[in-house]
């Protein structure tokens, strides 16, 4: 399964999960959930067609481990998850989910220690944050030979190209504005 090119949407609130809802993108991401609203809020999304994604380690009420990733895909069924965390990442490859590696960039050392983990646990993407990097953007790819997808601080057009025009794949945005571009 692989993911859209362009915008995927991620959703921190219901106005926004309903505006999702109806429109015409595949997929969406969870962000900063309650684990007793998980269940509800993808069964509405698959009824309206969406594929999800969650980021595990901003559900609240998760333990962002093997087991907690276990209930998700027993329980919930998501498409894919999202974790800074490696175990999480391998454990959704052995289920065969979509496993996207969040990476902060921080400073050279995180970077470096963050590409040794991605190399080790090889994620379907990895998703960069900060995402106004680009010269980073393509230094990853180069590193990894994995799509980078981009999130964190993008608030314009010209943003969701610039990290485009770099090489990612897809851009992860909360800004609603944002999701009317493809």
């Amino acid at each position: 399964m692989s993911l859209p090119s362009g915008i995927l949407p991620a959703v921190r609130n219901m106005k926004d999960f309903e505006r999702l809802l109806a429109s015409d993108h595949e997929y969406l991401i969870f962000l900063e959930t309650r684990i007793a609203q998980l269940f509800d809020l993808v069964k509405y999304a698959k009824k309206s067609n969406k594929k999800v994604l969650i980021h595990t380690d901003l559900v609240q009420g998760l333990k962002a481990d093997e087991h907690g990733l276990e209930y998700l895909i027993r329980k919930i069924k998501p498409e894919g998850v999202i974790s800074t965390r490696g175990n999480i990442i391998t454990a959704a490859k052995k289920h065969n989910i979509i496993a996207v590696q969040r990476l902060f960039l921080l400073d050279s050392h995180a970077l470096e220690q963050n590409l040794k983990i991605i190399n080790k646990v090889r994620p379907d993407y990895i998703e960069v944050l900060p995402g106004l990097m680009p010269g980073l953007i393509q230094e990853i790819y180069e590193k990894t030979n994995l799509p980078i997808i981009t999130g964190g601080l993008i608030r314009s057009e010209v943003d969701v190209q610039c990290a485009l025009d770099a090489g990612a794949v897809a851009v992860t945005t909360s800004t609603t504005d944002l999701w009317r571009l493809k």
